[in-house]
């Protein structure tokens, strides 16, 4: 397919898309009063691109976990990210794009980053997504980082 092809097919009709979770590892926002989607899988001609909402340190109750241990909050949102991934056929290796929020970045970012790096070395990960780090003011007070990430994947289909 050339691009003409790929525009035409972006640019006519719907964009067809649909909500992703994972209650094995994460429960519904909305469980807990918020409103969003834990993803967006948005279905192109041969590609699929999935939208990670801010994902965080949140048990399958909707509890924050790990209070006070940022290293520990950090592995708990990548298992929760894996976990919404891995329900869409995806897995680290088609993140295309981070966006971390720290709580304090001054203070954290130090061991975010040498926990984030040994995380993706265990993936092996290569090349790394691209990815921005944000100090914000979090949803709860007790959450140290959140991440949002973009997948894009291919998956070969059969033949026709």
């Amino acid at each position: 397919m050339n691009v003409a092809d790929l525009l035409a097919e972006v640019t006519t009709g719907p964009v067809v898309k649909r909500a992703i979770t994972n209650h094995s590892v994460l429960n519904e926002a909305y469980a807990y009063g918020s409103a969003f989607s834990r993803g967006m899988r948005i279905d192109l001609k041969g590609v699929t691109i999935l939208l990670i909402s801010g994902t965080a340190s949140i048990d399958e109750q909707g509890n924050t976990v790990h209070v006070g241990d940022l290293r520990a909050q950090l592995r708990r949102t990548f298992d929760n990210i894996t976990g919404l991934l891995a329900s869409e056929g995806a897995t680290w290796h088609d993140i295309v794009r981070t966006t971390c929020y720290l709580r304090d970045i001054e203070r954290d970012y130090k061991e975010f980053n040498e926990e984030r790096a040994a995380f993706y070395k265990e993936q092996g990960l290569d090349p790394l997504p691209a990815s921005t780090g944000i100090q914000a003011i979090l949803c709860r007070p007790d959450l140290l980082v959140e991440i949002e990430a973009i997948a894009m994947f291919r998956r070969e289909t059969p033949a026709e």
